[in-house]
């Protein structure tokens, strides 16, 4: 019985370099009192320095992990080995029924799920709703009115800023957009804060600043606009306007609507910084059937780990729903069913991926990124920089911070393969590749 992931896709889980290190110094089977698996879990017993050996168990499905080890760390280097072990020796962990540590976890693990549905189907009874209704519309209208009054403030500022000509604000940069982005989260438009928080790093970003940054303000100004004109909209467009400044939708909300069903692959996941006290973790999807990306979008408090059960290189088969929007991007998982490795990768030209890039601006003038799978495509290294070119000859950058573009080009060989990348009308930033196999270029390159 096979492992549902590599030893590269089991690395890339780690927390930090130091867990890797030591989880594939415990990949041994010397390092186990036991290891068993059935087709949900595998589980082993680690004999640390006490005389108690650690409980290890993690459910494939996810994959979760748990362990009895007192480390903070998650996964902890026991979870890390046990399935870097499974990974690369699958015949040395035997099939077995689950003890009873591990059975009663799987089934706590269940029991939530099901009590999850249950919450989502929940009919509460006309009273209740009622109550809920007209406190949810008060809130809303309170919060409407500062959003209203901050929008405001950003259009006297936008005007400002082109009033004052773009030559001086290097000078006052970031501090002009970092008290604006306060204002922003004051009035409760974190979207548009966000949206200030990074115009504040393209001045510094080299030639062309001004034309990125002009074209930022000109985004930002039209969602100002939208925000004042909301009612004239259609719903889709309403939406999108919406989720755009930085309302959320509850996730209950959207669950509730149809799940599409396919085989979507695991493109690519990207952990960065959102704002002062929020990390963001964008992991993207490719449907096989319908041709289609989608986007699972996570936020945590920053340093605390993300969910991990999407791993790049796996594709799984499940009902995702689409958040409401002219564009469909966003996503929540339905329902899962088998996880198993991709088995297949997206490809077009580049001529026929920026079309596809385009059309999505049309419908969403506030996209940041947008993911564009290419092939067959080749590396070259010019004075700017590596460029990715198809075989029409057109080429796309990739962002300067990419430090991988050696490795991936021995990985070819100078050969084409496929890549996909985030797009943000600038730069491709590398998510993976497909060169005799999935390549996760975000992931750390552990040795």
């Amino acid at each position: 019985m096979s492992s549902p992931l590599t030893t590269e896709q089991v690395l890339a889980l780690a927390p930090d370099a130091a867990s890797a290190k030591a989880g594939r110094g415990l990949a041994t089977p010397h390092s186990w009192v036991a290891v068993s698996r059935d087709a949900q879990a595998v589980w082993g017993e680690c004999q640390g320095s006490g005389k108690t050996p650690y409980q290890t168990q993690i459910d494939l499905r996810g994959p979760a992990f748990r362990c009895s080890c007192p480390s903070r760390k998650f996964p902890c280097k026991h979870g890390l080995g046990l399935l870097l072990l499974l990974a690369a020796q699958p015949d040395l962990v035997a099939p077995a029924t689950p003890p009873a540590w591990v059975a009663e976890w799987l089934a706590s693990r269940t029991q939530r799920e099901e009590q999850q549905q249950r919450r989502q189907s929940t009919v509460d009874d006309a009273a209740a709703v009622q109550q809920r209704a007209a406190k949810s519309a008060k809130s809303a209208a309170a919060r409407d009115a500062k959003v209203q009054a901050g929008m405001s403030e950003v259009s006297r500022w936008l005007r400002d800023q082109v009033r004052a000509g773009l030559a001086g604000i290097p000078a006052r940069s970031p501090a002009v957009f970092d008290r604006m982005a306060a204002r922003m989260v004051d009035a409760q438009a974190p979207g548009v804060a966000h949206h200030l928080r990074e115009m504040a790093t393209i001045p510094a970003s080299g030639d062309g600043w001004q034309g990125r940054l002009l074209e930022r303000m000109a985004r930002l100004h039209g969602l100002v606009e939208g925000y004042a004109r909301l009612d004239t909209l259609s719903p889709d467009m309403q939406a999108e306007v919406r989720q755009a400044v930085g309302f959320a939708l509850k996730q209950e909300e959207v669950l509730a609507g149809a799940g599409q069903r396919d085989r979507w692959l695991v493109l690519g996941r990207v952990v960065e910084k959102y704002d002062d006290r929020l990390d963001v973790q964008r992991t993207w999807l490719w449907a096989e059937a319908a041709a289609q990306p989608a986007l699972v979008l996570d936020f945590s408090p920053t340093g605390k780990p993300f969910p991990s059960s999407l791993v790049p290189g796996t594709q799984l088969d499940a009902d995702l729903v689409f958040y409401p929007g002219s564009l469909p991007l966003r996503v929540l998982v339905k329902q899962r069913d088998a996880t198993t490795q991709a088995t297949f990768f997206p490809s077009s030209d580049i001529h026929t991926a920026l079309g596809t890039y385009a059309a999505a601006l049309a419908r969403c003038p506030w996209l940041e990124r947008y993911p564009l799978a290419l092939g067959p495509v080749q590396l070259a290294l010019t004075p700017e920089g590596w460029v990715v070119y198809d075989q029409a000859g057109r080429s796309l950058p990739l962002r300067p911070q990419f430090a991988r573009g050696w490795e991936l080009l021995a990985r070819s060989a100078g050969q084409p393969f496929s890549l996909s990348g985030e797009w943000d009308g600038d730069w491709l930033t590398p998510l993976s590749a497909w060169v005799g196999g999935f390549v996760d270029l975000v992931a750390p390159n552990i040795p």
